[in-house]
C-alpha cells in the first residue's frame, strides 16, 4: 500500500509516461480503440480499487494540490497554437458545416437530456461529455471540475466516449465511398478550399519544455489568484475561463511559435486523467448501459440534423463528416477521415478540430447547465 504522497504522485506520473511512451514508440492496433486515456484513467483505476493508495490526508492534499494547478496550466497549453486566421480561411461551407456540428450537438444533448429524464449527476456528467465532443478530453476534464463531476461518473463518460467515438469513427470512413452519391442528393456544389497546407506545418525548432511548463504554471498561479479573489463565482469555474482566455490571448503573441505546447499540455493531461482514476471507485458498472445508449441517441439526433443542414444549404458530404468528427473525435482522428478523401485536406481536419480547444470549454459548461436546469 502506498501511504507517501510523493510516492503517490510519482506512481501517476509513471503511468503517464508508460502509455505516452506506448503511443509515440509504438504502432499497437489496439490503441485506436483503446485511446492511452481510457487505459490510464482504467489502470490507476484498478489500482485505487485494489487499495494501492493509502486514504489518508496527506494523499488528498497532494491529488487536489496536482489537479487544481495542472488544470489550469494545461488549458492555457492547449490554446497556444490556435490561429483564427487560418480557421478563418477554410471557406463559407467548412465554417458553415462547423458551425452547425455544434449546434447539432447541443440540440443533441439538451434533447437527449428531456427524453431520458436526466438527474442533476447525470446532467452534469453529461456536461463533461459535451466538453469532450465540442472539444476533448482536456475540455471534459475542465468543464466536468468546473461542473463538479463525481469520480464515478468520468468513468462512465469515458466509457461512453470511447465506445460512441469508436463507433463513429467506423461509420464515417465506411460512407467516404458513397460521397459522390450523397451530394448529388442534397445538390452539393464544387467543394471550394483554400491551400493551407504549408499553413499548418509544425512549428521548426528545438522544443523548448522548461519554459512552457514554467510559463504555464506561472498562468495557472494567476488564475487561481485572481478566482480566489472574486466572489459568487466557483473559483474552480473562474480558473477554467480564466485559463482559456489567457490561452488564446497567448495565441497571438511569439508564444504561439514557441515548439513544444501540445507535447507538454498531452502529458498534464494524462497525468490529471491519472489523479482522476486515483479516486475513482465503481460500486456498480449497472449505469453504464443508459449511459452510452443516450450517447448513442445524442449522435442519431446529430446526423439527422446535419444531413437535413446538408441538404438545405447543399453541403457536401465532406464538410459535414470532418466537422463531425472534429469535434467529436479531434485532432486525432478528423485529419485520417480528411485524408481518406483527399490527402492534401488533412489539414483541414486539423484545423477544424484544434478550434475546438477553444469552444470546447465555454460551450460544455453553457450547455451543462442548460442541462442542470432542466433535470428533474
Amino acid at each position: 500500500m502506498i501511504s507517501s504522497p510523493l510516492l503517490y504522485i510519482l506512481s501517476l506520473v509513471f503511468i503517464a509516461i508508460f502509455f505516452t511512451l506506448l503511443e509515440k514508440k509504438t504502432k499497437l492496433k489496439f490503441l485506436d480503440y483503446l485511446p492511452p486515456v481510457v487505459l490510464i484513467y482504467a489502470l490507476s483505476m484498478i489500482l485505487a480499487g485494489n487499495g494501492i493508495f493509502e486514504a489518508n490526508s496527506s494523499i488528498e492534499s497532494a491529488y487536489t494540490l496536482s489537479k487544481t494547478n495542472l488544470l489550469p496550466a494545461m488549458l492555457f497549453l492547449m490554446l497556444l497554437k490556435i490561429d483564427f486566421s487560418h480557421f478563418l480561411k477554410l471557406g463559407k461551407n467548412l465554417i458553415l458545416a462547423y458551425v452547425l456540428t455544434v449546434v447539432s450537438l447541443a440540440v443533441g444533448f439538451i434533447s437527449v437530456s428531456i427524453l431520458f429524464h436526466f438527474n442533476h449527476a447525470m446532467a452534469v456528467a453529461f456536461g463533461a461529455l459535451v466538453g469532450s465532443w465540442f472539444g476533448g478530453t482536456a475540455n471534459m476534464i475542465a468543464v466536468g471540475s468546473a461542473l463538479g463531476v463525481t469520480q464515478e461518473a468520468y468513468g462512465y463518460i469515458l466509457v461512453v466516449d470511447s465506445v460512441n467515438y469508436t463507433f463513429w469513427v467506423m461509420f464515417l470512413l465506411f460512407l467516404v465511398p458513397f460521397a459522390p452519391i450523397f451530394d448529388k442528393f442534397v445538390g452539393a456544389k464544387k467543394r471550394e478550399i483554400s491551400s493551407l497546407e504549408t499553413q499548418c506545418e509544425p512549428t521548426k525548432g528545438a522544443k523548448k519544455y522548461l519554459l512552457l511548463t514554467l510559463i504555464a504554471i506561472a498562468a495557472s498561479l494567476l488564475t487561481q489568484e485572481i478566482a480566489y479573489h472574486v466572489e459568487y463565482i466557483n473559483a474552480t469555474t473562474l480558473s477554467v475561463i480564466l485559463a482559456t482566455l489567457f490561452g488564446v490571448l497567448g495565441s497571438f503573441t511569439k508564444l504561439r511559435s514557441v515548439n513544444g505546447s501540445s507535447e507538454v499540455a498531452s502529458f498534464m493531461l494524462y497525468v490529471l486523467i491519472a489523479l482522476i482514476g486515483s479516486k475513482a471507485v465503481f460500486e456498480s458498472f449497472s449505469a453504464v448501459g443508459i449511459y452510452v445508449f443516450a450517447g448513442f441517441m445524442i449522435l442519431v439526433i446529430h446526423a439527422i440534423f446535419m444531413v437535413i443542414s446538408a441538404k438545405i444549404f447543399k453541403l457536401d458530404l465532406f464538410s459535414i463528416t470532418v466537422a463531425s468528427l472534429a469535434n467529436i473525435g479531434g485532432v486525432a482522428s478528423a485529419p485520417i477521415l480528411a485524408a481518406a478523401y483527399d490527402k492534401s485536406l488533412v489539414s483541414v481536419g486539423v484545423l477544424m478540430a484544434v478550434m475546438g480547444y477553444l469552444i470546447g470549454t465555454f460551450g460544455g459548461i453553457f450547455i451543462g447547465h442548460i442541462m442542470i436546469g432542466l433535470a428533474q
